[in-house]
């Protein structure tokens, strides 16, 4: 990409994978601290799922590399995920884009990509 062409996709124009990672980081403070998300993760390998969730996150605003983790659903089956859980962790990771620095019209069009995926997490 040259000096004088925009980034053309989210993953860009957030600075990258260390961006990705930076927010990776301050999302899992701010879930593992909550009383309400803290359980679902009780038994998790978090180092891993950090590194994961980056890959994925990356994937999904537009990184080149592909995603070759679980489905949504897969991921996701028999932990009974409420729609209030689902809408925290939205809330929990449009609060770190924020303190990371993400403008909101870029938050908007990550929430966008993001919250089709609530019939495929959602199963309480």
């Amino acid at each position: 990409m040259s000096e004088l062409q925009a980034p053309d996709t989210i993953f860009e124009r957030i600075g990258g994978d260390a961006a990705v990672e930076a927010v990776v980081e301050i999302f899992y403070g701010k879930v593992l601290g909550d009383s309400e998300l803290k359980d679902y993760f009780a038994d998790t390998d978090i180092d891993r799922l950090k590194q994961h969730q980056a890959r994925f996150v990356a994937m999904a605003l537009g990184a080149a590399r592909p995603y070759s983790g679980r489905s949504m659903g897969k991921a996701h089956a028999g932990l009974s995920i409420t729609s209030d859980h689902f809408d925290l962790v939205v809330g929990h990771l449009a609060a770190s884009l924020t303190e990371a620095g993400v403008d909101q019209e870029t938050i908007a069009a990550i929430a966008g990509k993001l919250l089709p995926l609530k019939d495929d997490i959602v199963t309480a």
